[in-house]
């Protein structure tokens, strides 16, 4: 069974197919390109006025983003949701487990 790639991977996708540079594409949509990158990588999910946005930038709806990715576009996974919100936990630490962890599921399904 494969599963759909996510809402950020599917925007990463298309904006590298269209030969964006993520500052160049932050500016387009209007938001930081840290933030971008954070979509990107499953670390925060974009509000309605983003997503729009996003997609308009990209040539295509939200709504079609949204069925590209599958029912649970907007969920982040529930280590890197309890990652997030340890308060014993440094700022880099949190980064650093976040980076491993999707460092790890994107090696698990190939």
């Amino acid at each position: 069974m494969s599963v759909p790639p996510s809402l950020g991977e599917i925007i990463r996708r298309r904006r590298e197919l269209a030969e964006l540079p993520i500052r160049q594409f932050a500016a387009m949509v209007g938001i930081s390109g840290p933030y971008l990158s954070q979509i990107e990588r499953g670390l925060r999910a974009p509000s309605d006025r983003v997503l729009r946005a996003i997609a308009g930038s990209l040539r295509t709806t939200a709504d079609a983003l949204r069925i590209e990715a599958g029912p649970e576009w907007d969920a982040p996974p529930p280590v890197l949701t309890a990652i997030a919100a340890d308060p014993r936990l440094t700022a880099r630490q949190r980064q650093a487990l976040t980076e491993v962890y999707l460092a790890f599921v994107a090696t698990g399904n190939e």
